[in-house]
């Protein structure tokens, strides 16, 4: 035994100390790929292709993988081939990772309590992300460049001070240190590691700057200039401000500020689009609304909210449909609270309120930026509805919206999870153009009363270039009158049932001031279908019920995407023309084409573009020589899963948007199929082994279509021949003998499968029974049942 062990000690320090020869090898050979084949062949190897040029990777399938001694019988006979001009055997090289993931030793690190499992940041630093190349700048009362824990990573690239017109965003130092927040806010987002100092931030190798704007008068000047400072170099501008939390204030960005936001998502990071991340506010105490401040009520602004360490909606956190997700912060006095660098060089662990949410969410925004840097302003809001969860957030207003999401006015679609987001980020394909479709929702004025409920169906602009087929953000665009405001409660209701708060009731809100255009937006909708009836309700909270007001202008806007084939501009897109009109209204506008002829776009086509069908489309107007007319042909919009289609609805697809696959005339979303490409290899034909399924195979394929049909006919037919053979043999069969086995744990996949003692009446009979899986899944059980009754039929003849 002591000779056993000292032999495996000295092997393992050959190992360790000598080379591994493995069982490939490199070979110059001329001649070409024909030649190199015939060589690998005649020596007993497997040629797996050129490395480069003439180069090519041998692996001879006698020799040993790993070996301390290399095989030079083999290299002296391949050198003895005249077209071999160097031959070498590979030997395994060690080589480190330089970006792997180690704890950081920061001795505040410990107590950054929300980062590691939290808000997964573990799980984008083990991926290698930590904001490396990402740059950040904090808006607000300067930042401590020379912090200890600030100054690797300052950017004076993304400072300026803006209340003093110079570059440098040093902090006004004061005995009671109140410019201490935007110190605060930056060591949140990248505070570096592994340097003895304070603990680490989210992104700990990206680039930090900040803008003193908030330390003296702020203006309009003074928020654009700040929110358009080096818009080509800044990626993401984080803002812990907003107007007054104080339960009756509406105010929101002017008009440079308002540019600025529209020029930032649409000329920043080189038309990627600035990122913008707000917190969402601190006057629940207040009973406040985040809907009525302009930022966090901004499409363009990333609205974040806060949770405690315990998952409770923190005493100072406002509830609105425009938050979009949540991180973490102060609560009670017995949770803990933010720890982040402070002003004079220090460190606290105190940092507290939505301002300290804001930071971390865009701290893991760096994180899934330096993932995949072509992200646009909406990808990345796209990201942060799919990968947020509810997690342990505790709030009874969590609700599931028209697409199966829950989404909460607490915390938006729930707790950021900055693994999930660069994994996500990696391979994201960036969402089409943003289309605006702007509707009018109201002719006449309102009178609100107690309780105002207005309906209206919608297209979603179908037939138009700003047509919408999957939501993003909806504005409601209200102006009204009221004279007591804070008793008014508005609701947005999509056609797919999900209710918006847009406004909650404001106890300190005596304003007779009504809104005056204000856009109450909601993300609650998101990727929902658009088209159907939305609804508007406004209601008087107040138990006098004295209140008085009138809703005069209502006007929806819904932003999204439309269908990706639609492009006017395309020489191929159809030109609508009047040449083919058969009616037109009072307006001398088309509505009801010739035979042969569609409406689309106030015109007749011949054909209708991709992604329309022709069918009957309803008319809603009266004319003074109508005559018994209820429908004409008309171009009507795929459903929003299909890219072409035979008819509007979702099981009438011909081809399949990006991320989709066509299963019969039905296209299903990547994360809805189930099986794996073996299952049309099996029902598509052939392939060699080994081969990747190629077009002909995909389950979109009219011919592996016909192919199934086909079989499916066959084994009908084969089952039915069997089935009258055995009835000749035995005269009758055991009909009703059937026995249930139980049911089998497959791959994660509990299927019941049956047995049968007999052939069934009917095949996939009623007592069939099919345990988890897909509505696919229990065909191919089906299937599986039916061979399987058949074969033990046979076994007991």
């Amino acid at each position: 035994m002591h000779a056993v062990v000292c032999g495996l000690l000295f092997l393992l320090c050959a190992v360790a100390c000598g080379e591994v020869y493995t069982n490939t090898w490199a070979v110059h050979i001329e001649g070409g790929p024909q030649e190199a084949n015939r060589i690998a062949r005649k020596h007993g190897f497997i040629n797996h292709g050129n490395v480069f040029g003439d180069y090519y990777h041998f692996r001879h399938h006698t020799v040993v993988k790993k070996s301390l001694s290399g095989h030079r019988g083999t290299c002296v006979r391949l050198q003895k081939e005249p077209q071999v001009r160097w031959v070498e055997q590979q030997v395994s090289r060690r080589r480190k990772k330089r970006d792997d993931y180690n704890e950081p030793s920061d001795p505040k690190f410990p107590q950054q309590w929300y980062l590691v499992t939290d808000l997964n940041a573990r799980g984008a630093w083990s991926q290698g992300y930590t904001g490396r190349g990402v740059v950040v700048t904090i808006l607000d009362d300067g930042i401590e460049k020379d912090h200890p824990d600030l100054a690797s990573n300052y950017d004076p690239d993304a400072s300026y001070d803006v209340n003093d017109g110079d570059s440098d965003p040093q902090p006004r130092y004061t005995q009671r240190n109140e410019n201490r927040h935007g110190t605060r806010c930056a060591g949140e987002v990248a505070a570096a590691a592994n340097n003895d100092v304070c603990g680490v931030g989210v992104a700990y190798n990206a680039k930090i700057g900040g803008v003193r704007m908030l330390d003296g008068e702020v203006t309009d000047v003074v928020e654009a200039h700040s929110l358009s400072l080096n818009s080509q170099h800044i990626h993401i501008y984080s803002a812990s401000w907003g107007p007054e939390d104080d339960g009756k204030t509406v105010d929101g960005p002017a008009k440079l500020a308002k540019e600025a936001f529209l020029r930032g998502v649409t000329e920043g990071r080189g038309g990627l689009g600035s990122i913008f991340v707000w917190a969402s506010g601190n006057g629940g105490r207040e009973k406040d609304s985040c809907n009525c401040d302009g930022y966090t009520n901004s499409i363009y602004t990333l609205s974040i909210s806060s949770t405690t360490q315990y998952g409770m909606v923190p005493w100072y956190s406002e509830a609105c449909s425009s938050t979009l997700a949540t991180t973490f912060s102060s609560g009670n006095p017995n949770e803990k609270q933010i720890v982040t660098t402070d002003l004079r060089q220090k460190c606290t662990d105190t940092h507290t309120g939505t301002s300290a949410s804001a930071p971390l969410a865009a701290g893991i925004i760096a994180l899934a930026l330096e993932a995949n840097m072509n992200l646009t302003w909406r990808d990345m809001q796209h990201l942060v509805v799919r990968t947020s969860h509810p997690a342990h957030l505790s709030t009874d207003d969590w609700r599931t919206n028209g697409v199966g999401r829950k989404v909460s006015h607490s915390y938006g679609y729930g707790l950021l999870d900055a693994g999930a987001m660069v994994v996500l980020a990696q391979n994201w394909t960036s969402v089409g153009p943003q289309h605006q479709c702007v509707l009018t929702m109201l002719s006449e004025p309102r009178d609100i009363g107690s309780r105002l409920l207005f309906s209206k169906t919608l297209d979603s602009c179908w037939g138009r270039p700003e047509y919408v087929n999957s939501l993003e953000h909806v504005q409601a665009r209200l102006t009204l009158s009221y004279n007591h405001r804070g008793n008014l409660a508005i609701h947005l209701i999509s056609p797919l049932g999900t209710r918006s708060t847009l406004l909650a009731p404001r106890p300190k809100d005596y304003s007779p001031e009504g809104f005056i255009d204000w856009a109450f937006m909601t993300t609650h909708m998101w990727d929902e279908d658009p088209r159907g009836e939305w609804t508007l309700e406004i209601e008087n909270v107040s138990e006098q019920g004295h209140d008085y007001g009138v809703l005069s202008q209502f006007t929806l806007i819904l932003y999204g995407t439309g269908s990706s084939s639609i492009n006017p501009s395309s020489p191929d897109f159809p030109r609508p023309s009047n040449n083919s009109c058969k009616t037109f209204d009072t307006q001398q506008i088309c509505i009801e084409c010739s035979l042969g002829f569609s409406l689309f776009l106030q015109g007749c086509v011949k054909l209708c573009p991709p992604g329309f069908t022709t069918g009957p489309q309803l008319l809603n107007m009266s004319l003074d020589n109508w005559v018994d007319l209820s429908s004409v042909q008309s171009c009507l919009p795929c459903h929003p899963a299909c890219l072409t289609c035979s008819g509007p609805g979702p099981s009438d697809c011909l081809s399949c948007p990006p991320h989709s696959h066509l299963v019969l005339t039905a296209c299903l979303h990547q994360n809805q199929v189930q099986r794996e490409s073996s299952v049309g290899l099996e029902q598509g034909g052939g392939g060699g082994v080994g081969e990747p399924p190629g077009p002909s195979l995909a389950l979109s394929s009219p011919l592996a279509t016909l192919l199934a049909v086909l079989s499916c006919a066959f084994i009908l037919a084969a089952f039915a021949g069997v089935f009258l053979m055995l009835q000749l043999h035995s005269g009758g069969a055991p009909w009703a003998r059937r026995t249930k086995l139980h049911s089998v744990e497959t791959g994660g996949w509990r299927q019941g499968r049956v047995s049968y003692k007999g052939i069934p009446t009917v095949w996939g009979d009623e007592d069939q029974v099919t345990l988890g899986g897909s509505d696919s899944d229990s065909e191919e059980l089906n299937c599986h049942s039916e061979r399987t009754a058949f074969i033990r039929t046979q076994s007991s003849l």
